[in-house]
């Protein structure tokens, strides 16, 4: 039996979104994490909150958090080293649990990239504000302004071409990160160079600070995984995505700890670390390097840009799979014909977050607020999604026939490592209003958990159908990596959702068998 297709109707697989296979390499894909952790971020704004609690022993915080996160990561990377797909974060927790975990995986994901996302616009909106005010030009401009403008540029890259995203990110990043070093090592040598031994040796450090810093260390750390998500367009990716993971937690790690030791060293005989607003540029002042203020707040502006970027990119390739497999609107699963970027994913997703920027600041946020609560907000999503993929880790490798005692071990301690921020999170209780945000967050993926209730009672086989549609594109991802091939991975099987209680049936195309 043969099939042919009917005249004037486009061949299946012309109609199937693409997205740009083999388009970015290691160091894009390393910049795509990094940008997201932000290493920046914690460098101009966050070292300071952690010194409020763990003082001299702030360095160490970082350490500690960067080796806890550093099992998740392990975990991840079993996934990451065998197969890869766009938004493949969501694809490997369905791998080990099950589709409805998977589902709800890129759901929280979603609303971590979507709150990032808006720190990127708030923190990019204080440091333009210093900026301003550094040139000697007063008057206020609304943030809203800056969140228009950063929006728009944000829209336009991630629309035009992945390439190009991935390469101003590592650019962007890789500037701000080497303005801040220059001013560390001006630091450091000022008054020739000396190792403050009673920081080293954790001199009059409480513990139980440290509890409280390391949960403000590891959600510093957070966005390691996003590399997977450029998984479908990522060069020989079963090799460059986990090392992209790994490497991006190591270096921002290893960043961060050298930071928090300047930043205490510089503020050791002035006024407390924790009481300054934007510390590197009170540093510069004190250290009588004021041209370093206007480097870090262009290189903050810059970074917070390519944050706001990097969590746009990711959250559209979780939203363009998801939309695919029938949870989101269909028509969100589309490529650009010329650019092939999901260009419907990222114009609905980037309107989400410019509305919840705007919506946040005209409701009383001032932009100081928004940074630190978005960042709470989102911190639940990615703690939710880090223990799903922890979990998973060892069920995945047991169906290969691949688990180990390490492997156990391995998701055991990452399992424990979470619970650290995630008791850390309600005790003590946090004050008004953000000891009720574990319970938006909880209304949200409720949201998401009874949507795909519905969905799967409406159209009994959904689940199935998504099961069967990511088995088939990370096995065709494994093939691509082995045969090097061109060999489609974005995109679920051709089906269409029948009316409630018919099921599956499917996908309608212009083929009809042989008759002779």
């Amino acid at each position: 039996m043969s099939t042919i297709t009917a005249p004037n109707e486009p061949s299946p697989a012309a109609k199937t979104p693409r997205l740009r296979r083999n388009a970015v390499g290691f160091w894009p894909l390393l910049a795509q994490s990094v940008a997201l952790i932000s290493p920046t971020m914690t460098a101009v704004l966050i070292i300071g909150l952690a010194f409020a609690d763990s003082g001299r022993g702030t360095w160490a915080a970082y350490l500690f958090g960067t080796v806890m996160l550093l099992f998740v990561v392990l975990g991840l990377n079993q996934f990451a080293k065998r197969s890869a797909t766009a938004g493949s974060m969501y694809a490997y927790t369905a791998k080990g649990l099950g589709p409805a975990a998977g589902i709800l995986s890129g759901w929280t994901l979603m609303w971590s990239y979507l709150f990032i996302a808006t720190v990127g616009l708030a923190g990019a909106a204080v440091f333009a504000g210093q900026l301003m005010g550094s040139l000697g030009i007063h008057g206020h401009v609304t943030p809203l302004v800056w969140f228009a403008l950063s929006g728009a540029l944000c829209g336009t890259i991630a629309w035009k071409d992945i390439r190009i995203s991935s390469v101003l990110t590592l650019v962007f990043e890789g500037l701000s990160v080497a303005c801040i070093l220059i001013l560390a090592f001006i630091i450091l040598f000022k008054h020739g160079f000396s190792v403050d031994t009673s920081a080293v040796d954790l001199k009059g450090v409480s513990l139980k600070g440290m509890d409280f810093a390391i949960v403000i260390c590891i959600f510093s750390l957070v966005g390691f995984e996003s590399a997977t998500a450029l998984g479908g367009e990522a060069k020989d990716a079963t090799r460059t995505v986990p090392r992209a993971v790994i490497c991006s937690l190591l270096i921002t790690g290893g960043f961060m700890v050298f930071m928090s030791y300047v930043e205490v060293f510089a503020t050791q005989h002035g006024p407390s670390l924790g009481s300054l607003a934007t510390p590197l540029n009170s540093i510069a002042g004190a250290y009588n390097v004021p041209v370093f203020r206007g480097l870090v707040s262009i290189g903050a502006i810059i970074s917070f840009f390519s944050l706001s970027l990097s969590c746009l990119n990711a959250g559209a390739r979780i939203v363009f799979p998801l939309a695919g497999h029938g949870f989101l609107p269909k028509r969100l699963h589309v490529s650009h014909p010329k650019n092939m970027t999901p260009h419907m994913a990222l114009a609905a997703y980037g309107t989400v977050i410019l509305t919840v920027a705007v919506v946040l600041y005209a409701q009383g946020w001032n932009v100081l607020t928004l940074f630190g609560d978005a960042g709470t907000l989102a911190a639940f999503g990615f703690l939710l999604a880090y223990f799903l993929i922890a979990i998973a880790s060892p069920f995945y490798l047991r169906k290969l026939g691949e688990l180990r005692r390490r492997n156990v071990v391995i998701a055991v301690l990452g399992f424990l490592c979470l619970l650290v921020p995630t008791v850390g999170s309600f005790y003590p209780a946090p004050p008004s209003p953000i000891n009720l945000f574990p319970y938006i967050f909880l209304g949200y993926m409720m949201l998401g958990g009874g949507w795909l209730f519905l969905l799967n009672r409406r159209q009994p086989g959904t689940l199935g159908a998504i099961e069967a549609s990511l088995e088939r594109a990370l096995e065709d991802s494994v093939h691509a990596a082995v045969h090097g091939e061109e060999v489609s991975i974005d995109q679920p099987p051709a089906f269409d959702f029948a009316p409630a209680g018919a099921g599956l049936r499917p996908g309608v195309t212009a083929t009809q068998p042989d008759q002779g």
